[in-house]
């Protein structure tokens, strides 16, 4: 199984629309983040994580599954950082694969040593847009699949009996 495990602010601080929407609203952002990785999860399969700083968000600990993503606000006094650095040594084992996606240089050479992989907010963005592309791809391509009957019939007699199904004269 594979785990993306995702650090919310630092992908909302480096991808282009999320930066841009963050001025405005910094709630749009989150919810928009988590419709992306949604489709991510949905055309890749993987289970998603993704954690906020408790200092967006005051209270306790909460956790939220949103379109099968996982959504976790830390503690007060917990940053993303450690709940990360916690996950991933929680989640690895033999039957898993983990990648964080931070740009966090200082958080990257912690994965590493627990033996999850990483990915920049970058190459996670990059991945995105590529998914959305091919979902693109695939709709447009399933919208193109033309009937084709099991008996060979012209296009005249076909049409005729076209009009006739939907009860046009």
């Amino acid at each position: 199984m594979i785990v993306l495990i995702v650090d919310g602010y630092n992908m909302i601080g480096s991808w282009p629309e999320l930066k841009r929407l963050k001025e405005k609203d910094l709630s749009q952002a989150r919810d928009l983040l988590v419709q992306m990785l949604a489709e991510y999860q949905s055309y890749t399969g993987g289970r998603i994580i993704v954690v906020f700083d408790a200092y967006h968000v005051r209270g306790l600990v909460k956790k939220q599954l949103t379109n099968k993503i996982e959504i976790i606000y830390t503690k007060e006094n917990e940053t993303a950082d450690e709940r990360i650095e916690k996950l991933a040594g929680e989640l690895n084992d033999v039957r898993t694969q983990v990648y964080v996606a931070t740009s966090d240089y200082a958080e990257q050479r912690t994965i590493f040593a627990q033996g999850a992989f990483r990915k920049s907010a970058r190459e996670l963005y990059i991945e995105v847009k590529n998914i959305e592309q091919q979902i693109k791809k695939d709709v447009e391509s399933r919208n193109q699949v033309q009937y084709q009957p099991k008996i060979p019939i012209k296009k005249e007699v076909r049409d005729i009996f076209e009009k006739w199904r939907r009860g046009d004269k």
